[in-house]
C-alpha cells in the first residue's frame, strides 16, 4: 500500500510540473474568447493524438459533455439591464455610447427575454462538430455501427445538445443505434445535483485551500465601475448599482454564443477581460471544486458501464452524457485532470492546475478505451476538449493509463470521500 500511495504521490508531482508550464496569458492572447471563462464558446484547435501501443484499438468511448452556446441561462439579467436602460433614456443619464448600446438593446430584447437559458445554433453545431470529430479520431470504435446510449439533463438544451450529437453520429454511420434518454430514471448519472433527482446523496463539501490566503492576492478589478462609467453620465436615482456592472459583463461575454458580437460596442474590451481574468477563475476554481465529491455518482456510472462493455455483458460502443458545466467542472476537480484536484494553497497557482475556460460551451471528457489481444490489459486514454489530458493515475505510458490502476485509484478517491 505503501508503494502504491507513493506512485501515485509521483504522479501528482509530475502533472503540477506539467501544469506549470502552461503560460496562460498567452493562451489567453491567443484567444481572448477564453477570457470569458464557462461563457467561451467552444473552440475547435486542430490536435495530434498520440499512437496507441502496439497491438491496440479502441472499441469503446465513454464520454460527459456540457450543452452547447446558450442564451443567457437567467432571464433576470435581460429583464434587469432592460428596466435599468430605459429608466437611464427617459433620465437622460446615457452617454452617447450609452444611448448606442441602449437602441441595439431595445430592438433585440424580446429575442433576449424570450430565448433566455435555450441552445442557440451554434450550441448546435458546436455538438455537431464534436461529434464527427470523435467518429473521424476512433473509426475502429464506430466502424461496425453498434449501439449507443445517450443520456440527458432533463434541460432542454441538454437535450438538443445530445440530439445535436446523436444525429451527427448516425449520420456518419447510419448503421450506429442510439437510444436518448432525458428522465429520472437516469439523471443521477448525468447530473446528480438536479433537485428531480430521486437519489439523494449526502456527500462532504470541498474547500479549496487558496480561500484561507485570499489576503495574498492583490486584487484590482475595477471593470465594473469602468464598464458603468462608459454607459451612464450618472447613477444618481437609477437604483443599486452593485450589480449592474457585472450584468453588463456577463451579457457582454454571452454575446458570442447568441449571435450578437458588437452589441455593446467598446463597452466592455477583451484585453480588460484577459486582466481580470485570473481573478475570476479563483472564483471558478472554488464552485468547481466545492462540489467535486457530489460528481461520485458520474464516476460510478462511467466505472460500471465501461466493467460492463470489458466483461461482455454489455454490447455498446460508447455512452454519451450531456449535463452542465455545474457538473462538468466538478468532475475534472474530481478526475484531477490537467492536475486540477491539486489544491494549491497559493493562490497565484490556481491557473496552473485549473482554467475556467476548460468548462466553456459544448466542454467534453472522453475516456477512450483500448483492446490489444487477448491477455492484455484494457488501456484508457482521457481527451479534454478533444486534447490528451493527463490523470493522476500511476503510469509509465501516458497518455494511456491500464484501466484496473484507473479503477484502484478512484475507488480509494470514492472511499475517501465516503468516511469525511
Amino acid at each position: 500500500m505503501k508503494k502504491l500511495i507513493a506512485t501515485f504521490m509521483l504522479g501528482l508531482l509530475t502533472i503540477s510540473a506539467g501544469a506549470q508550464r502552461i503560460d496562460v496569458n498567452e493562451v489567453l492572447k491567443a484567444c481572448p474568447k477564453k477570457a470569458y471563462g464557462n461563457d467561451c464558446p467552444y473552440q475547435f484547435e486542430d490536435v495530434t493524438l498520440t499512437k496507441a501501443p502496439d497491438g491496440y484499438k479502441p472499441f469503446y468511448i465513454s464520454h460527459y459533455s456540457r450543452h452547447g452556446s446558450r442564451y443567457y441561462w437567467n432571464s433576470q439579467l435581460y429583464v434587469d439591464l432592460d428596466t435599468l436602460l430605459t429608466k437611464a433614456h427617459d433620465r437622460q443619464q446615457l452617454t452617447a455610447e450609452g444611448e448606442a448600446f441602449y437602441t441595439r438593446f431595445e430592438a433585440v430584447k424580446d429575442e433576449l427575454m424570450t430565448g433566455w437559458s435555450e441552445l442557440t445554433q451554434l450550441g448546435w453545431e458546436q455538438h455537431q462538430g464534436i461529434a464527427r470529430t470523435m467518429y473521424n479520431a476512433f473509426p475502429e470504435v464506430f466502424e461496425k455501427g453498434g449501439n449507443v446510449l445517450a443520456i440527458a439533463s432533463l434541460s432542454g438544451r441538454c437535450v438538443l445538445s445530445m440530439s445535436a450529437f446523436c444525429q451527427e453520429l448516425t449520420q456518419c454511420n447510419p448503421k450506429i443505434e442510439i437510444r436518448e434518454q432525458s428522465s429520472r430514471f437516469t439523471v443521477d448519472n448525468v447530473v446528480p445535483i438536479d433537485e428531480r433527482n430521486p437519489v439523494k446523496h449526502n456527500f462532504p463539501k470541498a474547500h479549496p485551500r487558496y480561500e484561507f490566503n485570499m489576503d495574498q492576492f492583490k486584487s484590482n478589478d475595477s471593470l465594473s465601475q469602468v464598464v458603468l462609467n462608459r454607459v451612464f453620465t450618472s447613477t444618481d436615482g437609477l437604483g443599486p448599482m452593485w450589480r449592474m456592472g457585472e450584468d453588463l459583463i456577463n451579457l457582454y461575454t454571452s454575446l458570442p454564443s447568441i449571435n450578437h458580437e458588437g452589441l455593446m460596442g467598446n463597452i466592455v474590451k477583451d484585453e480588460e477581460m484577459i486582466a481580470r481574468w485570473e481573478q475570476s477563475n479563483l472564483g471558478s476554481y472554488s464552485w468547481v471544486f466545492d462540489n467535486k465529491y457530489y460528481m461520485i455518482p458520474i464516476l460510478q456510472d462511467i466505472m460500471k458501464k465501461a466493467n460492463a462493455v470489458i466483461d461482455g455483458s454489455s454490447d455498446r460502443v460508447a455512452d454519451l452524457r450531456f449535463g452542465h458545466d455545474t457538473c462538468i467542472g466538478p468532475l475534472t476537480v474530481l478526475l484531477g485532470i490537467n492536475g486540477a484536484d491539486l489544491d494549491p494553497v497559493d493562490p497565484y497557482e490556481v491557473k496552473y492546475c485549473y482554467q475556467n475556460f476548460q468548462t466553456c460551451m459544448a466542454s467534453n471528457i472522453q475516456l477512450v478505451f483500448y483492446r490489444g489481444d487477448a491477455g492484455q490489459d484494457v488501456l484508457v486514454k482521457c481527451l479534454l476538449n478533444g486534447k490528451e489530458a493527463k490523470l493522476p493515475v500511476p503510469t509509465d505510458n501516458a497518455p494511456y493509463y491500464r484501466w484496473a490502476d484507473f479503477c484502484s485509484y478512484y475507488n480509494a478517491v470514492i472511499e475517501s470521500a465516503n468516511k469525511q
